[in-house]
């Protein structure tokens, strides 16, 4: 397994960061500003994670996805431990992630990480998603916040 920087003539795989972010000009929008990571096994993209710097000694995790068949083998886990490193090796101190307060597989993974909740954001998903998202039966509404010092 590989894993490593998109390439500028490479197309993001946005099947896989659609899996984590529904909306594409989000999705877009974070690509334009941020450095977008691969996971490759043999030739095929199996994972994908997007840091977004948002000062000068904090990065944002803003997008961790799994191809839905390669999921529950700890890819996941391995994506956002690489993240930290690659965070703490272009110079940054702090590490952010939001997700969705139904994400609950997702609060578990980052807490498992070292992550620690530092806040919620309300109605977030709410407010800047036009369709309604469910998951685990719960409809997502809020954001939750979670951080690393690095």
């Amino acid at each position: 397994m590989e894993i490593r920087l998109l390439r500028k003539e490479e197309k993001p795989p946005m099947d896989l960061l659609l899996l984590a972010d529904p909306s594409i000009d989000h999705v877009e929008a974070y690509l334009k500003k941020g450095y977008c990571f691969l996971v490759k096994q043999d030739t095929q993209v199996i994972g994908v994670y997007v840091l977004l710097p948002s000062t000068l000694e904090t990065v944002e995790l803003k997008n961790v996805a799994v191809s839905e068949e390669h999921q529950g083998r700890g890819i996941g886990k391995l994506l956002v431990m690489d993240a930290m490193k690659k965070a703490k090796e272009k110079g940054f101190k702090k590490i952010e992630v939001g997700t969705g307060n139904s994400s609950i597989g997702q609060l578990a993974l980052y807490q498992k990480c070292g992550f620690r909740i530092t806040g919620i954001t309300r109605d977030f998903f709410i407010d800047h998603y036009q369709e309604k998202i469910m998951e685990n039966g719960i409809q997502c509404k809020d954001m939750i916040r979670l951080c690393q010092e690095l």
